[in-house]
């Protein structure tokens, strides 16, 4: 079970018709995943996907040495050890790497063998968004096998890490909290010029992480929050403008794995990056051409190439 109640950043999103009801109880389980389009509507869905995400200029860029550790990293309590002595000195880059495996490894961390569990019951449901949930629940677990309930993978461990981090200069953390619900400043300036500096970072963690606070969550406060904000649209916008400039959006990284495992929002082709998955079965036709549009326009006067 998943018995930490705070869900992962990600969780929050919900967004452009990706969310599907997720509940389950051990022993019985609710098939999750979105629908499966039908017949020649799929084929041609995915062409025109395709086609805008090649129009949309996005060519997967290498992510910094901090990022491949964390998203290549098989044992995540190995990768925190390492980071142990510069976290100890404050440094703000180890501080928010830490709190992204506090992030990403909580609901395992609370119950080893209840996650274990449930993972297996839904492996057994044998549909295609269940096994693509259940492959990605395995690989959350393996990645975390070495944690336990006494490591205190709390919500109040992760914010306090959080705090930490962003006072120590970490600008990912600063958007984590706002998105959060817990910004270093309530003030509405502090958070227009939070939204305009991690605009202008050309940081993809920082986009990934402010984005659930630009999405619906931002209704009615885009007088700070900016234009590109209050829609389910927006918080879309966000994450596929990290992935343009270098969030590991691939078929097997954190921000697919997570959105699959926790949420049971998963890509009926294993081979979807998250780009393609979102124009793919997150938006209608339509809207993608729409959505890149927002895109481009959170990219521009940034000082990185689109």
């Amino acid at each position: 079970m998943l018995t930490l109640k705070t869900k992962s950043v990600f969780l929050l999103l919900a967004v452009a018709g990706l969310s599907v009801a997720v509940a389950w109880n051990r022993g019985m389980v609710d098939s999750a995943g979105l629908s499966p389009r039908v017949g020649s509507e799929a084929g041609g869905m995915a062409q025109a996907a395709a086609a805008l995400h090649e129009r949309s200029g996005y060519i997967p860029k290498s992510p910094s040495d901090s990022r491949v550790d964390f998203e290549g990293a098989s044992d995540l309590y190995a990768y925190v050890q390492g980071l142990r002595a510069q976290e100890t000195a404050g440094d703000a880059e180890a501080l928010w790497e830490v709190s992204r495996v506090l992030d990403y490894c909580a609901a395992y961390a609370a119950d080893p063998a209840g996650y274990a569990a449930d993972t297996r019951t839904i492996s057994e449901l044998k549909g295609t968004s269940t096994a693509a949930m259940a492959a990605a629940r395995d690989r959350v677990g393996k990645r975390c096998a070495r944690f336990v309930p006494a490591d205190g993978f709390s919500l109040s461990s992760l914010r306090a890490k959080r705090f930490d981090a962003a006072r120590a200069g970490s600008l990912a953390a600063e958007a984590a909290l706002l998105a959060m619900g817990e910004p270093l400043s309530d003030s509405n300036e502090y958070k227009q010029d939070l939204v305009e500096r991690v605009r202008r970072s050309g940081d993809p963690e920082a986009y990934v992480a402010i984005s659930p606070a630009m999405g619906i969550a931002g209704s009615g406060q885009e007088a700070y929050l900016g234009r590109i904000s209050g829609t389910q649209y927006s918080e879309l916008a966000w994450l596929l403008a990290a992935c343009r400039l270098g969030n590991d959006c691939s078929p097997s990284g954190v921000l697919m794995t997570s959105y699959c495992a926790n949420g049971g929002i998963c890509s009926r082709d294993s081979s979807q990056d998250f780009y393609l998955f979102v124009l793919d079965a997150g938006v209608p036709r339509q809207g993608a051409d729409n959505l890149n549009g927002m895109v481009d326009s959170l990219m521009s006067d940034i000082g990185v190439a689109k």
